[in-house]
């Protein structure tokens, strides 16, 4: 048995190791630009949500605060429908806490706000598979926040 795996890892490990094999990149070579995010419609943001570069955006929450403003609902669901019928792939929400000594209290309350979220986008069609929460808890940026990040892979 022993020597079978000797065999093999003699085999594999040379290709894997190659300079040159097919997934390794030579020093300096920059990768592929990524396709451009479809066109988004413009939706004026009311205050509390920034864009941050097309495709994402950060929803800001009051110290402490767990519930989005109605206008923040509205546009986070049109946010949604737009990302329904213009993409396909995950959609990720980074939450953070900007204070808190407790580990376990600072991920709750992140959580919460991305399901916050999370339920706004759904609102506006956005399927609840597709999105995926990151519950960061307090962070060294030190904001109430929670960044919708966009997949890069238009519709076909």
């Amino acid at each position: 048995m022993r020597r079978r795996v000797l065999l093999t890892t003699a085999f594999l490990l040379p290709g894997l190791l190659a300079p040159g094999a097919a997934w390794a990149q030579a020093p300096g070579a920059t990768s592929a630009p990524l396709p451009p995010l479809p066109p988004l419609p413009n939706i004026p943001l009311p205050r509390g949500i920034a864009l941050l570069e097309p495709g994402a955006w950060r929803v800001e929450f009051p110290h402490g605060g767990e519930v989005l403003e109605a206008p923040q609902r509205v546009v986070l669901a049109r946010i949604g429908a737009a990302l329904s019928a213009g993409t396909e792939g995950r959609i990720t929400l980074i939450a953070e806490v900007s204070e808190g000594d407790d580990l376990s209290t600072t991920r709750r309350l992140s959580l919460v706000r991305a399901r916050a979220v999370r339920a706004a986008l759904v609102a506006g069609g956005l399927a609840e598979t597709r999105i995926d929460l990151r519950a960061m808890g307090r962070t060294a940026a030190i904001r109430d926040s929670v960044d919708v990040l966009a997949p890069i892979v238009p519709k076909p």
